[in-house]
């Protein structure tokens, strides 16, 4: 399995015109803000600091690209739903978003954060309907998974296997803990499938 600990941050893109090459490969990493993204991107690459976590929800305002080498990067996309921000500014994050969702040829998958608690929300379904209409293959992080018992984290994750597996045929799902380091051998996995396969 790949050493995810050699990823660096490379740049970051306000417009999809200022996005790095697009070559080689990558994946993209999503979620409702709050949803746990930074924190697992600096579990996943075993790198403190690489993603900027905050207690204020909505902080990720630009596509942060993290490169593992020179063909393959990881991708932090705007979170959505709580930000403080105008409506106009999200409005051109979203065409934005939008864009690079659309037409970025060297993207292999999308990495989607849902808080256990709160799955399948709005924008968790808009996301993996777009992705659907592309044939782009989806992996949910059920992420914050140790602030429920066993009992109550497999009954959501069973809840939204049920539902991914009707609509979502390249949808998977996994319980993911950032604080306890649950499920981080999985999420690996299915990067180094994506990424190098």
């Amino acid at each position: 399995m790949n050493d995810f600990s050699s990823t660096y941050y490379l740049t970051s893109a306000k417009r999809f015109d200022q996005c790095p090459a697009d070559t080689g490969s990558e994946v993209a990493f999503a979620g409702r803000s709050n949803a746990g993204k930074s924190s697992a991107l600096n579990v996943i690459t075993d790198t403190t600091g690489l993603a900027r976590t905050s207690k204020t929800p909505g902080r990720t305002q630009m596509i942060n690209f993290f490169a593992l080498d020179d063909e393959h990067r990881l991708v932090d996309l705007p979170g959505y739903g709580y930000a403080k921000v105008p409506k106009k500014i999200k409005l051109e994050w979203q065409k934005e978003l939008g864009k690079y969702l659309e037409k970025r040829a060297s993207l292999r998958g999308l990495i989607l954060l849902m808080d256990v608690r709160h799955p399948l929300k709005e924008f968790d379904r808009e996301m993996l309907d777009w992705a659907h209409s592309v044939e782009l293959p989806v992996h949910v992080l059920l992420t914050k998974s140790d602030k429920l018992s066993n009992g109550p984290a497999g009954a959501s994750l069973q809840e939204v296997l049920e539902a991914i597996h009707k609509s979502y045929p390249l949808c998977s799902a996994q319980l993911f803990s950032s604080l306890k380091k649950q499920g981080l051998k999985e999420a690996r996995q299915v990067l180094t499938t994506w990424l190098y396969d």
